[in-house]
């Protein structure tokens, strides 16, 4: 069993930057890719960027690829989002997801944890 926290969000202005982490208890965590999803009032669940157990590959969506920045330490057993350039369609509540899989995807299926997710708010 794999639990997972998320913290570090907040409310920001367009433009700014945050950074949202993930803080995973157990200990397989160096073996799981990990991934964040962002979730808006009426809309779906949405992939934002994964990362490989190893850290060597990262995978982003079109809207966030140059802006946004995933990294992880196993040492520490957590997982780092990075936002620059954030615009008020940023906002949404990020959640961070681990799966045994070792392929790197974007579907929220592949995931088998959650974490109970942040708000982050991008004011216009």
């Amino acid at each position: 069993q794999v639990q997972l926290v998320e913290s570090g969000g907040g409310l920001v202005q367009a433009g700014g930057s945050l950074r949202v982490s993930c803080a995973a208890s157990g200990r397989t965590f160096s073996a799981q890719t990990m991934g964040w999803f962002h979730q808006a009032p009426g809309k779906d669940r949405e992939f934002v960027a994964a990362i490989s157990s190893s850290g060597r590959s990262t995978y982003y969506a079109d809207s966030v690829k140059g802006r946004f920045t995933i990294s992880r330490d196993n040492a520490k057993n957590t997982v780092h989002l990075q936002m620059n350039s954030l615009k008020p369609e940023d906002t949404a509540v990020y959640y961070c997801a681990a799966t045994r899989n070792t392929y790197i995807g974007s579907s929220a299926k592949l995931y088998d944890y959650w974490g109970q997710g942040t708000q982050v708010t991008v004011s216009s």
